[in-house]
Parts: C-alpha cells; sequence; structure tokens
C-alpha cells in the first residue's frame, strides 16, 4: 500500500484544499441528501432509457438516503432496478421527478451549467462505458482532470505515472484509447476518475472488466482514498468483492433502497457468536484459571 499512499498523498498537496481533513470526533457532513426523490420516466423518455413500460414508470420512489462525508458504500440489487439511474442521478445527468437532492449540501435543482460544472469537479466517475477521449493517449486521459483544473505536467506528471503504474498502464503511456482491450479502458477510467483525489467518487461497475487481481488492487486503492477521506458509492454485481471489503451495501428493491450490512460481517458475526456459545465451559474454565 506504499505506493498507493504516496501517490495519494502527492495528489493531496498537488490540489490542496480540495478534500479538506476531517478532524476525529467532528460531526460529518453530508455529502449526499435525497429527500422523499422520485424519478419517474414517461412516453417521451422511452428512446433515451429503455425501460417504458407504457405507463409512467417509477425507478425510484420517495428515496430518502444520507451519506456522510468519508462513508463507503456499494449500490446493488438486480439488472433494472435503478442503480445506474440512482448514480446518473448523483452525477447530475438526470434530474428527479419529484422530491429533493443536495450535493455538498447545496440543492442541486436549479443549477446553471456552470455551477453543475463545478460540481461535478468535485466527483470522480467511473462510466460503464470508460468515456474516454479518443484523440488522447493513456497518459494524457489520465491526467485531463488535472491539466482542466489548470495545473503544469510537471506538477502531476510523477504523480500519475505512479497511479498509470498502479492500475497496470505505465507500458502503455503513449497507446490511443482504440488500441486498449476492455480492461485496459476500465482501468484506465478509473485512473481518471481519482487522479484529483476527489471529495466525491461514484464508481458504475468498476471491476466489471478486469480480473480478479487487479479488481482487488483497484479495491485497494478506492478504500485507500476512503481513508484518507473520499465518499465513495460503488454500483456492482460481485458479492465477492462486498464480502470482502466488509462495507454497507444499499440495494435498490421496488424503487426503494434498503441498507444491509455486507454478507462477509453477517457470517463473520454469527460465526463468533456461535464460538461463544457452543464452548461455554472452556470460558468459564479459562476465567477460573486465571
Amino acid at each position: 500500500m506504499s505506493g498507493v499512499s504516496g501517490h495519494i498523498s502527492g495528489l493531496k498537496s498537488a490540489v490542496s484544499g480540495s478534500l479538506p481533513a476531517i478532524a476525529s470526533g467532528d460531526s460529518r457532513a453530508l455529502i449526499v441528501d435525497m429527500r422523499d426523490l422520485g424519478l419517474k420516466y414517461e412516453a417521451d423518455d422511452v428512446l433515451n432509457t429503455g425501460v417504458y413500460d407504457g405507463s409512467d414508470h417509477y425507478v425510484l420512489k420517495d428515496v430518502n438516503l444520507q451519506l456522510e462525508e468519508g462513508s463507503f458504500h456499494f449500490l446493488t440489487g438486480p439488472s433494472g432496478t435503478g442503480k445506474t439511474s440512482l448514480m446518473r442521478l448523483l452525477y447530475l445527468s438526470l434530474k428527479q421527478t419529484e422530491g429533493a437532492l443536495l450535493l455538498f449540501g447545496e440543492e442541486v435543482n436549479h443549477k446553471n451549467r456552470d455551477q453543475v460544472t463545478a460540481l461535478r469537479r468535485r466527483m470522480g466517475i467511473v462510466f460503464q462505458d470508460f468515456r474516454l477521449l479518443d484523440h488522447l493517449n493513456v497518459f494524457d486521459n489520465a491526467a485531463l482532470p488535472l491539466f482542466v483544473q489548470g495545473q503544469k505536467k510537471q506538477q502531476y506528471e510523477e504523480d500519475v505515472l505512479e497511479l498509470l503504474n498502479w492500475v497496470g498502464l505505465k507500458s502503455k503511456l503513449k497507446a490511443m484509447p482504440h488500441t486498449l482491450s476492455g480492461g485496459e479502458k476500465q482501468r484506465l477510467a478509473i485512473a481518471r476518475s481519482v487522479v484529483t483525489r476527489p471529495a466525491l467518487i461514484i464508481a458504475d461497475e468498476p471491476t466489471g472488466n478486469v480480473d480478479h487481481g487487479m479488481g482487488l488492487k483497484i479495491m485497494r486503492l478506492f478504500v485507500e482514498l476512503n481513508r484518507l477521506g473520499s465518499t465513495l458509492i460503488i454500483a456492482t454485481h460481485d458479492e465477492a468483492m462486498i464480502k470482502a471489503s466488509a462495507k454497507p451495501v444499499l440495494e435498490i428493491h421496488n424503487g426503494q433502497i434498503v441498507r444491509r450490512e455486507p454478507r462477509g460481517s453477517r457470517d463473520k458475526s454469527a460465526k463468533k457468536a456461535h464460538e461463544d456459545t457452543s464452548q461455554p465451559s472452556n470460558v468459564i474454565d479459562n476465567g477460573g484459571e486465571g
């Protein structure tokens, strides 16, 4: 982890002020605040969404969700239940039909284009379809958010190289996106999304196109960013990754969001409870020997 920590430390100085430290014991601000939120697709939306079934269709209904600064959640649920729609609401490519959405304490519904852009610059977004710029090579795609912030290459080059090395792309610095495999594009999209150490990271199936080993490395990167203060919400079907991470889970069912603890945590708790109750005589005996 030292390489990841070193990279993050470098980025912290490069974009100082983008993510204030949270002092121990401080109450944490709400990064995401959904209040009685509803999202309804109507007839005019069918060509864009593919979910219209002949009547007004609520994808999300009466959602109340608050995510604190520095939290880490997985988002899961069967295909078609609204995971991607929820993510699109978060990165402001959709507007809710009902209720309110606040990001970083700001109500977003009446923001103009410049204000929306300013909010998005506080986010790192991993799209399922990657959204790389075809005319930029691997290095320049990864460094693009820093370039847009007005930084000079000499300020960020070392950090970007270290991050690309971490995701296994250091040998592809000059490669163009069309020459990359799906997994390589996924890793590049992830590197670009975290390169500024954003306050909020929104990832839609970030390990869907990578092998298990690389998936674990990517999760370690996300966990390290979370440890340093970033808020993460990751949509995934990968129960093994959820179990290994032991992070809380948000499940979408019938347009509602239900919180659950990761199955790995429940398994460990159940195992511990079984051990505590199945051998009471040993506990008593050991206590008596003291």
